[in-house]
């Protein structure tokens, strides 16, 4: 029997609606595979899925089954398949009926014992589902309010694989997930620390505030212990306040590598990051064979700060320059080109140094320096 549903895979922060088709045949072998540009981890999935209907006290299909993820050019990557292709495979053995999830889209990691774990990137999937046109989504517990910043598609957030069938057969009543949007970016957009903390230092202090008022580039030179980490730490508290598009954006780019935290729905303070010079040009900038934002992107309408600055290779520098102009990143690769924004504020620091050689390559960069 065949059964049709629809879950949603990441594509750097971009959210692409897939069909899963689940076809459980009456004869054969016990053997299930899975094609559709699958990575490890999609391919995994079958034997959590096995573990997970039989815990919950379904039979698993007893004969082959072929699970197919279309579109079938586009990479699938993640765990978030685990949950609709579990639900395929039960409405191959008449448990359910496919007709109940034309307009729902599915995704979550299962475990073992059947209990659904939070995924990546679950906002980007909401608003791809919501633009797609459908209606509901049915999502890990966890990650229940952040799918619920989109006020276009009902949301529900299941625990297990038996509260999510309970809930597809009307057997058991679940809740739609709701917040209020605007009441949760007030209350999250407060700093734990304040830029007034600062005594003393009061022209490295005017200098950044011009800085953050026009929002130009800086360089700090002191000595250690003079207070720039500090300084460059609550430099964010004085910038203008985030608004609520631009926090949504921000989300998007930390759901997507999983730094957004449990049960958080919005990031709504303009973030900071600070890599440390031994860092790599793709952690910079981002990459890998399935891209990922890196903390260029991760500052994205925020603060990079780069500690010692020139201790930093200068071909990383060099992969910054790029993104200073344009605001973005773009990841080119054979299978095609990601794009993740990166629009921040470079705030670079050094200790004095005598060797002019050492300095060239912020002078690139066009930061002013303050002593």
């Amino acid at each position: 029997m065949l059964a049709r549903l629809h879950s949603v895979t990441l594509e750097g922060i971009e959210g692409i609606i897939c069909e899963v088709e689940v076809d459980v045949a009456r004869g054969g072998f016990e053997k299930s595979v899975i094609v559709g540009l699958p990575d490890a981890a999609v391919k995994e999935s079958i034997e959590r899925v096995r573990s997970a209907i039989v815990n919950s006290g379904y039979k698993h299909p007893k004969t082959a089954s072929l699970v197919n993820l279309a579109p079938a050019d586009v990479k699938k990557a993640g765990p978030a398949f685990d949950l609709p292709i579990a639900l395929g495979m039960l409405i191959g053995q008449g448990v359910l009926t496919s007709s109940i999830l034309n307009d729902v889209v599915v995704v979550g990691e299962l475990a073992l014992d059947g209990r659904v774990r939070p995924v990546n990137g679950v906002l980007s999937m909401a608003m791809s589902a919501a633009t797609a046109g459908f209606r509901r989504m049915i999502v890990p517990l966890d990650n229940a309010n952040e799918a619920a910043v989109v006020q276009d598609i009902e949301v529900y957030g299941v625990g297990s694989l038996a509260q999510a069938v309970g809930y597809l057969a009307g057997q058991l009543p679940l809740e739609t997930t709701c917040i209020d949007i605007e009441g949760l970016f007030n209350v999250a957009s407060n700093y734990d620390v304040n830029f007034a903390d600062v005594k003393g230092q009061e022209s490295v202090k005017r200098a950044l505030t011009i800085a953050a008022a026009g929002a130009h580039n800086i360089m700090m030179i002191g000595p250690p212990g003079a207070g720039k980490t500090m300084l460059a730490q609550r430099l964010a508290t004085i910038l203008p306040p985030l608004s609520l598009e631009q926090s949504l954006e921000t989300t998007r780019v930390y759901s997507s590598v999983g730094l957004l935290g449990r049960n958080k729905a919005l990031l709504a303070t303009r973030p900071v990051r600070t890599p440390h010079h031994s860092a790599s040009g793709p952690a910079l900038v981002g990459g890998g064979s399935s891209p990922r934002p890196g903390e260029l992107s991760l500052a994205h309408f925020g603060i990079l700060f780069l500690d010692e600055f020139v201790e930093f290779p200068r071909h990383v520098l060099e992969m910054i320059r790029q993104p200073l102009e344009d605001g973005s990143v773009i990841i080119s690769r054979a299978k095609g080109t990601v794009m993740f924004p990166a629009q921040f504020m470079l705030v670079a620091a050094m200790n004095p140094w005598s060797c002019v050689a050492k300095m060239k390559p912020f002078q690139r960069m066009g930061g002013g320096s303050i002593n």
